[in-house]
């Protein structure tokens, strides 16, 4: 490490300081060194409630203290030659940080999500700072020459380049000078992913049912919530089609089979989130009918057992606590894209209610293999991210 980046480091960890223990001398002194954060303070955004400033710094300051931490690091990379030998920096230099580069690229979009909701709270201003360091034109520039490389034509897909465009929809919601900056810079490579699923999508033949990275139906939620938001018809068209091909005939699925040891997506759940983004409710209601038919109308919540993480500091049997937060998030929207008198909604807001509580009292920061990861899931849940995602003829 040269001396540059120890400063850089030392930055993250002080404002990562200076958010837990409410330090505002440091607080201070980080701000007036940022220099490039936002200055506007338009209104938050709704938020669910029992949700504040203070949960939401918690949940910044993993992301302050991981979107430029270079190392450890695991990286998918494809090389071509001893020149592709290169520190995870000089690959990816907009999104390196984070243990991964998808974890990176919802570590931003946490931070764009979390300063929208709380201007004016202390972390609002290192968070943008943090972003437009990432956000510049020669970052996001190389961004788009990696992804286009020779041999990395699966790279992120679909999951990354999913949260990729998530992070370009928060920014283009998030309508300030700054923001609208950071988002006309990361217009080339929202656009590289973009047609990268795009290309892909017509020529997957079977949809990926599993509960890690690979999964469409998570996906292609984000892409279709960003779609609609970008006002891409073309896309928005594609995704629902390919819903609909995949996912519409769907009968009676193996929920009881759920969770793998390794699962931070319910692959049940997952696919009914993804189709009330489809189907206005009573259609909604009749395939879900046939899709989970065990659903109770009792009210009950131990219809669906949480995940149950034996050993935190292990990066894939912590996956468990991500599937209780994707859970608790899915079934909410299944629950916003029923009828208001299904009799189904208790149980599915109860269920959702013990996900909740389960998955976020696992996102202590304690552990860097859950804490680069699990506060983004955290901020979805808690901020309501995706519910107003449902069918556009609702």
């Amino acid at each position: 490490m040269n001396f540059h980046q120890f400063l850089l480091a030392l930055r993250g960890r002080l404002w990562v300081f200076a958010i837990l223990a409410g330090t505002t001398a440091v607080v201070a002194l980080l701000v007036s060194l940022a220099g490039t954060a936002t200055a506007e303070a338009p209104a938050a955004a709704p938020l669910p409630e029992g949700f504040d400033a203070t949960v939401a710094a918690r949940f910044a300051a993993l992301a302050l203290d991981c979107v430029h931490r270079e190392y450890p690091n695991k990286i998918a990379h494809v090389l071509n030659g001893d020149a592709d030998v290169l520190a995870p920096r000089v690959l990816t230099p907009a999104f390196y940080g984070c243990y991964d580069w998808h974890s990176s690229v919802h570590g931003h979009w946490l931070l764009v999500r979390l300063a929208r909701a709380f201007p004016g709270a202390p972390f609002a201003r290192p968070a943008m700072a943090e972003v437009a360091r990432s956000l510049t034109a020669s970052n996001i520039a190389a961004e788009v020459r990696y992804l286009n490389g020779a041999g990395r034509v699966s790279f992120e897909r679909p999951y990354g380049l999913a949260w990729l465009l998530q992070l370009a929809a928060e920014l283009r919601e998030w309508d300030t000078e700054s923001t609208g900056r950071f988002s006309a810079t990361l217009k080339p490579l929202e656009k590289a992913a973009r047609d990268r699923l795009a290309g892909w999508l017509p020529k997957l033949t079977h949809p990926i049912r599993i509960g890690e990275h690979d999964q469409t139906a998570f996906s292609l939620g984000l892409v279709l919530d960003w779609a609609r938001t970008a006002r891409d018809g073309e896309m928005e068209s594609l995704v629902v089609s390919r819903t609909r091909d995949f996912y519409a005939a769907d009968r009676d699925c193996p929920i009881a089979y759920e969770p793998s040891g390794q699962d931070f997506l319910s692959p049940c759940i997952a696919e009914a989130d993804l189709m009330r983004r489809v189907l206005d409710p009573p259609a909604f209601a009749s395939w879900l009918k046939g899709f989970l038919p065990g659903i109770p109308t009792d009210g009950r919540r131990n219809w669906l057992a949480p995940g149950v993480v034996t050993d935190p500091s292990d990066p894939k049997l912590a996956h468990l606590d991500g599937l209780n937060l994707s859970r608790a998030w899915m079934l909410e929207g299944i629950a916003s894209g029923l009828p208001t008198s299904d009799p189904r909604l208790p149980a599915i807001r109860a269920a959702a209610a013990l996900h909740r509580e389960r998955g976020l009292a696992a996102v202590t920061g304690e552990h860097y293999e859950g804490g680069h990861w699990l506060g983004s899931f955290a901020t979805y849940l808690a901020t309501g991210r995706g519910l107003g995602g449902t069918s556009s003829g609702r």
